[in-house]
Formats: C-alpha cells, structure tokens, sequence
C-alpha cells in the first residue's frame, strides 16, 4: 500500500508539473484578465459583467500577443514582446516550485535555489514556446512576381 500512495503521489506531482510547463504561455493573459476582472467587479459591473469582461480581455491580451510576435519583424522586437510573456511565467513557476519544495526540503536557502531554478525552466520554456510557435514569414503581396521568367 507504501509502494501504491509514492507512485501514485510521484504522478501526481508529475502531471502538475506538465500542467504549469503547458500552461506557462497564459500567465501573462490570466494576470490581465484578473486584474481586469478584478478592476470591473469593484466598479460596479457585478459579478456576470467582470467575467465576461475578464475573459474578454485576457482573450485580447493572447491573441495580440501572437500576432504581434507573428507579425513583427525586428528580432529586437519579437524577442521583447516574448519576454514580457515570460516573465509573468517566470514568477508563476516560482511560486510554484517553492510551495512544492516547503514539502520535502527543509532549508529555507534550498528552497529558494529550486524555486529560482524553476522559475527560470517555466520562464525558458514560456518564452521558446511564443518565439518558436509564431515564425515569421517574410511580406510579401498577392500577385506580384519578382522574377518573371
């Protein structure tokens, strides 16, 4: 029954981690729309309102953030607007590590190496999925030919 509960905790553990390595793209919308959310419940938009509001902008904030990577050419640029995803990531991962590690490590100076390690593997892998994902493709318009033969 020892054996079951540590493959079964071991899995456990996996699997969340796989979810906040898949997740790490989204930090940067879910903030958004939290604060959003968040911003419009206290103003007077009820609860129905600031969802819809929240789930709008977060939306937003995803969507220009691909097509802004997608579409800019500057690798200056590109690497920029990454980076503003992969920091809000960056933190999440963070915050995660450490709260995993106050389990099974007891000192606090260890706890905040794994936590910055971690915050640095969700960064890395946040940024890698928005620059790798959106690749550029060069303007051209319709219908024009450049060497005509």
């Amino acid at each position: 029954m020892l054996a079951l509960g540590l493959i079964l905790n071991t899995l456990g553990i996996g699997l969340f981690c796989w979810a906040i390595f898949a997740i790490a793209v989204y930090a940067l919308p879910f903030f958004v729309a939290l604060s959003i959310g968040m911003t419009a419940f206290q103003s007077g938009a009820g609860l129905i309102g600031a969802l819809l509001i929240a789930t709008a902008g977060g939306a937003l904030t995803l969507v220009l953030g691909q097509v802004a990577v997608a579409v800019t050419r500057p690798l200056a640029l590109r690497i920029a607007i990454a980076t503003a995803f992969a920091v809000p990531a960056a933190v999440a991962g963070h915050r995660v590590v450490f709260a995993l590690s106050q389990f099974g490590v007891p000192s606090p100076a260890w706890r905040e190496v794994f936590a910055c390690l971690g915050a640095v593997c969700v960064g890395v892998t946040a940024w890698m999925r928005l620059i790798v994902l959106a690749e550029a493709r060069p303007f051209e318009p319709d219908g024009v030919v450049e060497s005509p033969s």
